[in-house]
Formats: structure tokens, sequence, C-alpha cells
């Protein structure tokens, strides 16, 4: 019998692969796509990408689709609170693993494992430590397609946002980003592939800029707070 498991959705590219990875194992039974979106703008959160296009997606792929709203700002605690209380109704479905399409980042894959072991449910994480420029290439080579949504301007300009996301696109990033983003450096929308039951027809809107305000509490730093304003750029899809 096959493993009740719930993807972690995000509806870009690392998501994608961690979950073909995952179905070409048979080892698991994917319950749900999970994602969270922004209750004020029915967005996905971060990606800045339309609920309806998810749920396109998620009707090519075949799976059911569980939406976690969320305030336009919201705490850590917070968001924390309100995923446990997902993840415990996802845990009386039988629902026993959570995958994720995490690379590299340690401190994020402590902090979900953490509080998974709250309800409890054990974390897959079918593309961690891969080698970015591998994954990349994996990605492509199996004819993935994908387009830019949102990139940090801190890290590249609008000129990248709203890009195929292909071998030109990897060569022309700049030597400090990561090719496959794991530093919040881009984010992005997958349209078709091997997963999809047919490609997701979208048309290009505008372009806009965001700023972002960040107060933060690390309450393993005695409190202390960290403030930062950063600018994304976003391509509106429809």
């Amino acid at each position: 019998m096959k493993k009740k498991a719930v993807m972690n959705w995000s509806g870009g590219k690392d998501s994608a692969l961690a979950l073909h990875r995952l179905l070409q194992t048979q080892e698991f039974a994917i319950s749900r796509l999970l994602t969270t979106v922004n209750q004020v703008f029915s967005r996905v959160s971060m990606h800045g990408v339309r609920v309806d296009l998810l749920e396109k997606q998620a009707e090519s792929l075949g799976f059911p689709l569980r939406k976690i709203a969320l305030p336009e700002t919201v705490s850590m605690q917070a968001y924390g609170e309100i995923m446990r209380t997902a993840l415990f109704d996802l845990k009386k479905e039988g629902i026993e693993y959570a995958i994720f399409g995490d690379i590299f980042l340690e401190d994020l894959k402590t902090y979900r494992e953490k509080q998974l072991s709250q309800i409890p449910m054990q974390g897959i994480f079918p593309i961690w430590q891969g080698k970015p420029e591998r994954l990349m290439h994996e990605f492509l080579d199996l004819g993935f397609k994908a387009i830019t949504v949102c990139v940090n301007d801190m890290h590249l300009d609008q000129s990248f946002v709203g890009r195929l996301i292909d071998h030109d696109f990897v060569r022309d990033l700049p030597k400090n980003v990561d090719i496959c983003g794991e530093n919040g450096e881009y984010h992005s929308f997958v349209f078709d592939g091997p997963i999809f039951k047919k490609p997701i027809v979208f048309e290009k809107g505008g372009i806009v800029r965001r700023n972002f305000a960040t107060d933060s509490k690390d309450d393993e730093h005695q409190g202390q707070k960290t403030n930062w304003l950063t600018g994304f750029w976003y391509q509106d899809l429809w």
C-alpha cells in the first residue's frame, strides 16, 4: 500500500521537480496539493500567481487542492499556528507525510521538521542537497516549462521577470545568483511538463514592483529584531 502524503505546492519549478521525482518512486500516494494563498489578493503567497491559474495547475496534475488563506502580513508565530491547524486536519485523513521542494536551506528544513514533529508527520525532501546546476538541467531536459513571476531586485533587475526559464536564462544569471533561485532570488510558475495532463494556458499582463518591509523577532537570539526593505518585480499572468 502506498504511503499517503501531501505535496507542499508553490506552483514553481522546485515543487514540480520534487513531485516528479516522488511520483517516479511509486512509493507515495499524493492526497492533496497544499498551497498558501494571500487572502487579500487571492494570489499564491510570494509568487503572486492568481488562484485561478493555481487551480488550473491542480486540475492538470490531477490532484485535489487545499488552499490555506493567510493575511497580507503574518508573523511567524501566526503562520505556524495556521499551518499546524491545516496539517492536523490532514493527519485526520490518514496523511503521514509532507513533501517539500527545498534544496539546501538547512534552517528552513529544520523549521519544517520541527513543525511537523508536533503533528506528527514526516517530511520528505526529494531534491534535497541536489546540485543546482544538475537540478536545473534535469528540469529542462524532462521537458518542463516555466516562467519567472517574481524577482528580488537585490539580486536581479526587471529584465529577468516574465522570462521563460531555459538555457539562455541560466546563462544570463549573474554569478552570485543561485541557478535554482533557492535563496529567494526569483520565483516561477510551471505551465507544462511530464506530470501535467495538458499545458496551462495563460497570457502575460503588466509588470509591477512592490516593496516589503520586514520586522521579525528571532526567539533563539534573545528577541533581537531585524528590519529590512526589499523590492520585488512581479509579472502578472492571466
